[in-house]
């Protein structure tokens, strides 16, 4: 997903600054609400001033992914059954444009709830199998697309027991991975001002966190921090966390 939305944007115009935000409220049993949206305001103010916002209105929608599915059903029904169980894990969410040509607004939200953290996970992974349902969610070119090269090889684990909480991010083809930053790397120029913003919010005080120079709120119940995105691409560890909340 994440070289598809790279492509996405590198399509749209020619790279400029933008911010990924990766959110989770999380409660005492393990259930919680997780999104992660994409901050496109930047883009949205460089196509005012090239005049290309002229067809653009203000909106503000949300897709559900079960209702879209429900219409894809006859698509759905021929692909593998690996591919409709990677669909069906993202039946419960839901995708948010909000756009405003006037103040230069767009940002593209992916949320839903969760009953346990783990469910989380499906939403760095899976969307994949989009492109097979969905014009125009995929790459032009399927020549390279059986061997999986182009889906994402960067996944995440979330775990939350007895108090503590574990964002592990990892690499799940290292040769696959070395492949695609090679071929991202005459862009690597145009990508230096993306960030990777995380915002956890936490049912008790935060005791402990493993990240230095993270920031917390007010009542000690919310962390946030960011670093690169094409750090984090690089290498993913960056924004492993682990938190330790007080009893």
């Amino acid at each position: 997903m994440l070289r598809k939305i790279i492509t996405l944007l590198l399509l749209s115009v020619t790279l400029v600054s933008c911010q990924f935000t990766e959110t989770m409220v999380l409660n005492e049993d393990g259930s919680g609400t997780m999104s992660v949206s994409m901050d496109l305001g930047e883009m949205m103010a460089m196509m005012g001033e090239m005049g290309k916002d002229s067809t653009m209105v203000k909106t503000d929608t949300i897709i559900s992914f079960k209702e879209m599915f429900e219409e894809k059903k006859d698509s759905i029904s021929k692909l593998s059954a690996e591919e409709q169980q990677k669909l069906k894990a993202l039946e419960n969410y839901k995708i948010r444009m909000d756009m405003d040509p006037e103040i230069s607004k767009m940002v593209v939200d992916i949320f839903s709830d969760f009953k346990n953290v783990s469910e989380a996970n499906d939403l760095m992974k899976g969307f994949e199998g989009i492109d097979n349902v969905v014009p125009g969610m995929g790459d032009d070119n399927k020549n390279d697309s059986d061997d999986g090269s182009n889906n994402s090889n960067i996944a995440v684990r979330y775990s939350y027991k007895k108090g503590v909480f574990k964002r592990d991010a990892y690499i799940v083809n290292v040769e696959k991975h070395k492949a695609q930053l090679d071929s991202m790397a005459s862009v690597e120029s145009f990508m230096g001002e993306i960030k990777y913003k995380i915002k956890y919010t936490f049912p008790r005080k935060i005791k402990s966190a493993s990240i230095d120079d993270a920031m917390f709120s007010a009542d000690g119940k919310t962390i946030e921090f960011e670093r690169s995105f094409l750090e984090y691409l690089k290498n993913p560890d960056v924004l492993d966390l682990e938190v330790k909340l007080k009893k």
